[in-house]
């Protein structure tokens, strides 16, 4: 509805109400607000002075565009510094359906911005002296031992994304070296996506056996020679952590991580009322080049059942923007929160540098993806997280849609967004010396 209509309406409704009133004192009541709706029905054309020192507000005019058009249903945009949210606001729709919109605390399924937190908690353990990233992977997992190798397939190149390779049904080679902590965390060992025991859902298998089927595969390159974007990789180191620490991997997560930080809507198995936030999952139809509603094949349903589903350390939880924001904040802050340490700086640095070798022309850290000024990670239903360190600038952009934007304009929402960002950071710097000598 737009202004005049609003104010039309407003209008019209305070005319009965004024003429159905018999009260004096409510008669004039009304016939001044009728006089205060006329006045706005008149000037209703005319947009709203700026309130000085207040930028319009160019992500909303950005966005919601995109969300009338159907390029996304709804999203959640959120911007941080070190020490405080600048920016949230939510867009479009939690569910098309219902034109329900979408909440600021919605709930998504934020698929790979898991493997960050993953890595972050692992990196706890090499904090403690407990494991050294050159450590090989066999030193805690027995049945990795004696690996071979498979020659990549020739049409490795053109797979799609996430998609593993098969491989050739040739003699296999034994491994050069064993493969490493570091490889795994960094894409680096020759571990695949999934495995042949995970077709479908990749929530079905305990992490035990997940990890064993990993290891009974043959690698698909020489250890630490190329990249392959592998969730067998996070999901491995995962299930390290609960060999070393001796308590299982998503209650670690939840005691080392979450709880610390008050990360209260971050899960696996979302409640109930979490699930009534979560925010429903679209993907372009080919067809009608319109959104339509799907599940997300990755996981099982439904997603708060703790019997049938297991975690999934590379790209099983949920969260929220508030929660991925503060979780990016203790890292932003070399690993603290509010004054307690949970992560060492030189973790935090490992981490956030390049560790694969620039392998498969990518630059990826220990759980994140690096680039020239800021690192990060998105996730496969298009969330992502982006943190400047040189401006102190935290991006979290939360949406729910799976495959192509389908749109220049889509292709383009990250990277616009990621620039906008920089300008409400370095506007609110700006701003504030001003501010202080107030």
């Amino acid at each position: 509805m737009n202004t005049m209509s609003a104010s039309a309406l407003l209008a019209s409704r305070l005319i009965r109400n004024h003429n159905g009133n018999r009260n004096g004192f409510k008669s004039a009541c009304a016939a001044g607000l009728l006089c205060m709706a006329i006045s706005l029905l008149a000037n209703a054309q005319t947009p709203a002075a700026p309130v000085p020192g207040i930028a319009p507000d160019a992500i909303q005019s950005y966005l919601q565009p995109l969300a009338s058009n159907h390029t996304i249903a709804g999203a959640v945009t959120l911007i941080a510094t070190k020490d405080k949210t600048v920016y949230l606001k939510a867009t479009g729709y939690r569910d098309l359906s219902s034109r329900e919109p979408m909440p600021e605390n919605a709930l998504f399924w934020i698929a790979s911005t898991s493997k960050p937190m993953t890595a972050t908690a692992f990196m706890m353990l090499v904090d403690e002296g407990k494991i050294n990233l050159d450590d090989p992977v066999e030193k805690y997992l027995p049945e990795f031992k004696g690996q071979k190798v498979g020659p990549r397939h020739p049409d490795a190149a053109t797979k799609a994304p996430g998609e593993s390779a098969p491989q050739a049904s040739i003699e296999l080679v034994p491994a050069a070296h064993p493969i490493r902590i570091r490889e795994i965390l960094s894409h680096t060992s020759g571990l695949r996506f999934r495995s042949a025991a995970q077709p479908a859902a990749l929530d079905l298998l305990p992490l035990k056996d997940a990890v064993r089927s990993y290891a009974a595969e043959p690698l698909l390159y020489q250890p630490g020679t190329d990249y392959e974007y592998s969730n067998e990789g996070l999901n491995t180191a995962a299930r390290i952590i609960e060999v070393v620490s001796g308590i299982p991997y998503e209650r670690f997560m939840q005691e080392r991580l979450f709880n610390p930080l008050g990360m209260t809507d971050t899960t696996f198995w979302p409640n109930p009322e979490q699930i009534s936030r979560l925010a429903m999952s679209y993907q372009l139809d080919a067809q009608t080049k319109d959104l339509k509603e799907i599940t997300v094949g990755q996981l099982t349903y439904p997603l708060d059942d703790r019997l049938h589903r297991f975690p999934m350390p590379a790209g099983g939880l949920f969260s929220t923007a508030k929660d991925v924001a503060t979780f990016c904040q203790m890292i932003l802050n070399g690993g603290t929160f509010h004054g307690k340490r949970l992560l060492s700086q030189a973790a935090v640095n490992q981490m956030t540098s390049q560790q694969n070798g620039g392998h498969g022309g990518t630059s990826y850290g220990l759980g994140w993806s690096v680039g020239q000024h800021s690192f990060g990670h998105g996730g496969a239903f298009k969330n992502a997280v982006d943190i400047d360190p040189s401006t102190g600038r935290i991006l979290v952009f939360m949406v729910q849609q799976n495959g192509p934007w389908g749109t220049p304009a889509g292709d383009a929402m990250v990277s616009t967004l990621e620039r906008l960002a920089d300008q409400v950071v370095a506007a609110g710097a700006a701003s504030a010396p001003a501010a202080s000598q107030r």
